[in-house]
């Protein structure tokens, strides 16, 4: 199975839209998992043309209601069956952890990634997909995969043409990589 991964798209404070890079790049795609900071939830709307959408709520997503100050730029993402604060999969044998901040595993102190699988997960996964950062990348640690796709719209918090990724889960053995697209033809 391939899936799409994205996140921190932050529209509309990074543009009205997503780039058309993105369709693109996630065209054929099984599934798209979207890693949080939509801000608006038409962003998932688009994407499940591409392809069926799950998200993880990122620290920019959180409606008015629920006491969080909304702007034009980050107007909230309301209740939806696709948004939730984490997701867990299961495909080939895999068990997926999708959210939207995680600390860099290389980081972390030793001890933690149990407990923090346990928290965000109820318990270990293979692979964890994230976000927050908008800086691309893909590690292993202790077997555990993890990818943060960064940001088609502002990685490195710089407003420019970022980043996807493709994750393969290849009947138990998963493989990620990072697209750039500014290599993606319109």
């Amino acid at each position: 199975m391939r899936i799409g991964l994205i996140s921190d798209t932050h529209i509309p404070e990074a543009g009205p839209q997503l780039p058309p890079q993105v369709y693109r790049a996630l065209q054929g795609v099984d599934l798209i998992l979207h890693a949080g900071d939509m801000h608006i939830i038409d962003v998932l709307d688009w994407l499940e043309e591409v392809a069926p959408v799950m998200a993880a709520r990122g620290n920019g997503d959180y409606p008015p209601k629920l006491g969080y100050s909304a702007s034009p730029s980050r107007p909230g993402v309301p209740d939806d069956p696709r948004v939730r604060e984490s997701h867990v999969l299961r495909v080939d044998g895999l068990t997926i952890g999708l959210t939207h901040g995680f600390p860099e595993l290389d980081e972390m102190d030793e001890g933690r990634l149990g407990p923090l699988m346990d928290l965000k997960f109820g318990g270990p996964v293979d692979v964890i997909v994230c976000g927050d950062t908008h800086i691309e990348r893909v590690m292993e640690w202790d077997g555990i995969l993890m990818v943060n796709a960064g940001s088609p719209t502002l990685p490195h918090q710089f407003h420019r043409l970022g980043h996807v990724a493709l994750l393969d889960t290849d009947h138990g053995r998963p493989h990620a990589r990072i697209v750039s697209l500014k290599d993606v033809p319109v």
